[in-house]
């Protein structure tokens, strides 16, 4: 089966407006939020459900086409970017809500579904889900696909930690379906583990079931300020000792990553004369734990020890928003800065200051001027250690040191016991950092997988893995 053919065979079975081959139609499909540029694909094929991506990926089998999986197009590894050629698979029509239990607490939906969306099901049936990184408009497969984060996973975990059951079509059109609500299922090989985080390459996700918690009735946020990445240590330290299981968020926010929020958002927010500031947040499903009274309590303790040297309290939702909002800018900001280095590393909490200290030293001596601007999610060690190009200087100039850049931070992280892809994912932009940073054995068996469940390498070819690598296992 050709192109040609290929292209009437599914316009046959799924309509002509599942099908898009039209240039300008495929411009918004090539690539995704990350410095990887994507390539021109063939089409883009939209199915409205699973039988329709059963068919897709069996025709584009017979075909030999590859086929790149998409979500919402939001991911910062280039794992969603087109290579030429290609099908892409978009899901942003599998939109439905199969099932919500409250009584089990937990969601079933489709891929499609945005993170927004499920948020707003789960809270109008009295419960939350754990995955939140404030993007509005990325989708659920997608976040399972590359084990997203966020800002809760120091009290819910990643995407994988939400997954109780999926449903997944393989390479040639073969069904994995273990939707199941079952928190206990001890039945061999989790194949709902091992396609979560696989980036597309072993299979499209088409739904998922997620674990829900119960809503919380109350909780309190506080913006402070703190004099050194010691200190901020010593105050997640004395979170834990004050909040308890309530603590959900602890977020580190460095000037440099905050100037750039304001440069680019004119966000208004407390503002402190300090070189680092810290977003707390605890919540509490319980009317009967005194959360505000707790965090008062923290943030004296804190300014008598002398680990924090300002700070507010949100008094009111709007107010909490507005902390939000600066913190979830920053990442836009980056976005929006022509040159812009954007770092997804992780090291043990306990070597925070010491990945800062040295990734800057680092970073200096490679482009002179440069600055650092790291900010992260310090309750689980994913410090995103960005750096923008020397004021005045040429981006993109700067932008060709990213390379070497990349290099020495994830060579400090390493060397800290850290990791190169902390909420990201692999992609195509962080595949030599993975080189660097697993063995032999475990590259191995992890080809061994990609081999079996895709011999033909036509599921979203050269992420996580060059397809030259994955040919040569």
């Amino acid at each position: 089966m050709n192109l040609a053919a290929l292209k009437d065979a599914l316009r046959a079975r799924l309509g002509d407006d599942a099908v898009l081959d039209a240039d300008a139609d495929l411009d918004g499909y090539r690539g995704d939020l990350s410095s990887a540029v994507g390539e021109a694909p063939a089409l883009a094929v939209r199915p409205r459900s699973t039988a329709e991506v059963i068919e897709t990926m069996r025709l584009a089998a017979e075909a030999c086409i590859v086929t790149v999986p998409r979500g919402g197009g939001t991911g910062l590894s280039g794992g969603a970017a087109a290579c030429r050629g290609a099908l892409v698979l978009s899901l942003e029509r599998m939109r439905r809500i199969r099932r919500i239990d409250r009584h089990g607490a937990t969601l079933t939906a489709e891929a499609g579904c945005t993170l927004a969306e499920l948020h707003a099901v789960s809270r109008d049936a009295g419960l939350m889900l754990g995955l939140d990184h404030g993007g509005a408009s990325s989708q659920l497969g997608g976040n399972l696909a590359t084990n997203a984060g966020g800002k809760n996973v120091l009290r819910y975990g990643m995407a994988r930690e939400q997954v109780l059951g999926i449903e997944a079509v393989l390479p040639g059109g073969a069904l994995i379906e273990a939707l199941a609500p079952l928190p206990k299922n001890n039945t061999g090989y989790d194949l709902a583990q091992l396609l979560t985080g696989s980036e597309g390459t072993l299979g499209v996700i088409t739904a998922a079931t997620l674990k829900l918690r119960p809503a919380p009735d109350r909780s309190a946020t506080a913006w402070l300020a703190v004099p050194d990445t010691a200190s901020v240590l010593a105050l997640l330290a004395l979170a834990r000792a004050e909040l308890g299981e309530s603590l959900s968020a602890f977020e580190l926010m460095s000037q440099a990553a905050l100037g750039l929020e304001y440069a680019h958002a004119g966000s208004r927010g407390p503002e402190f004369a300090s070189p680092w500031t810290v977003l707390l947040e605890a919540e509490s499903a319980s009317r009967h734990f005194a959360i505000d009274d707790a965090m008062v309590a923290l943030v004296e303790v804190g300014l008598a020890e002398g680990i924090v040297t300002d700070g507010t309290l949100a008094a009111r939702q709007s107010q909490r928003e507005a902390m939000w909002r600066r913190r979830e800018g920053i990442a836009a900001g980056m976005i929006e800065t022509p040159g812009a280095l954007k770092g997804d590393t992780a090291v043990p909490v306990a070597e925070i200051p010491r990945f800062i200290e040295r990734a800057c030293l680092a970073v200096e001596a490679i482009a002179p001027g440069c600055r650092p601007a790291p900010f992260g999610h310090v309750g689980d060690g994913n410090i995103h250690f960005n750096v923008l190009p020397p004021r005045d200087g040429d981006a993109a100039a700067f932008a060709s040191r990213h390379d070497a850049l990349t290099a020495a931070i994830e060579a400090v992280a390493l060397g800290l016991g850290g990791t190169v892809s902390a909420e990201h994912g692999i992609g195509l932009i962080r595949r030599d950092g993975l080189l660097r940073m697993h063995a032999p054995a475990h590259l191995a068996a992890m080809r061994a997988i990609k081999l079996a469940l895709d011999p033909a390498g036509l599921c979203n070819p050269g992420k996580i893995f060059s397809r030259e690598i994955v040919a040569s296992a």
